[in-house]
């Protein structure tokens, strides 16, 4: 007898812890958003403001502090955020503390078109409009349109990559037969780049070019190079 009051007495905690257990993992569930936290992944200028997610985190009743988290869907969060035309993706989830926090990694310029329609070229070669938080400092692009960024989109890549091109390139502007003239910084010669092929080796062979003039006190004897010949640097001189 001794031994089933011992078993039933077990049982019984055993229902109670359950039951205590349950009730409040469902208080859990029902307990609304405590707080929205948004971080960006990297330290710089924003084109997209921690204001202008949170926006995008309460709309739709998405992630309203009235809604409770059994009732939230993270990935409708998540898609509302990465449609968002200045984001490049965006990470959602709930802390054990009720914190809804958001990592979004913001879309990167690399080229600015300028003209009748003006927005920027990003980092993987898709169109990007303005922001009108902040204006990127990159390389202006003249002559082109959203038909025909893309081509150059390898000279843009390259460019932002290397510090000695990105220091000394300021524009570039597309001529006939998708080939471009290159604008430099206090460099007053014109530079012709030809197409968009062997990006590396015309840049290379204008690194080589530079270095050489510049030690030889030349450079500002040149009013037109040309990179677009292969594996030569054709110059004119004044």
């Amino acid at each position: 007898m001794k031994l089933n009051m011992n078993y039933i007495k077990a049982l019984i905690l055993v229902l109670v812890v359950s039951f205590l257990y349950g009730f409040a993992a469902e208080r859990h569930k029902s307990r609304g958003i405590s707080d929205i936290k948004v971080r960006f992944t990297e330290n710089e200028n924003l084109y997209v403001t921690e204001q202008v997610v949170n926006k995008l985190l309460i709309q739709n009743n998405g992630a309203d502090s009235g809604i409770d988290k059994e009732t939230l869907d993270l990935n409708k969060v998540e898609s509302l955020l990465n449609s968002h035309e200045m984001i490049e993706n965006a990470e959602v989830y709930l802390t054990l503390d009720g914190k809804l926090e958001a990592e979004v990694s913001q879309r990167k310029p690399i080229g600015r078109i300028v003209g009748n329609s003006s927005f920027y070229l990003d980092r993987n070669g898709k169109v990007m409009p303005l922001s009108e938080f902040y204006t990127a400092r990159v390389p202006l692009m003249f002559g082109f349109n959203e038909s025909n960024v893309s081509k150059v989109y390898p000279i843009l890549q390259h460019i932002k990559n290397d510090e000695f091109l990105t220091r000394h390139i300021t524009g570039l502007k597309r001529l006939k037969g998708d080939k471009y003239k290159i604008e430099l910084r206090e460099l007053d010669f014109d530079l012709f780049f030809g197409d968009s092929g062997n990006v590396a080796l015309k840049f290379n062979n204008f690194k080589a070019f530079y270095k050489k003039a510049l030690k030889e006190n030349k450079l500002d004897t040149y009013k037109k190079v040309n990179l677009q010949f292969g594996d030569q640097v054709v110059c004119t001189k004044k």
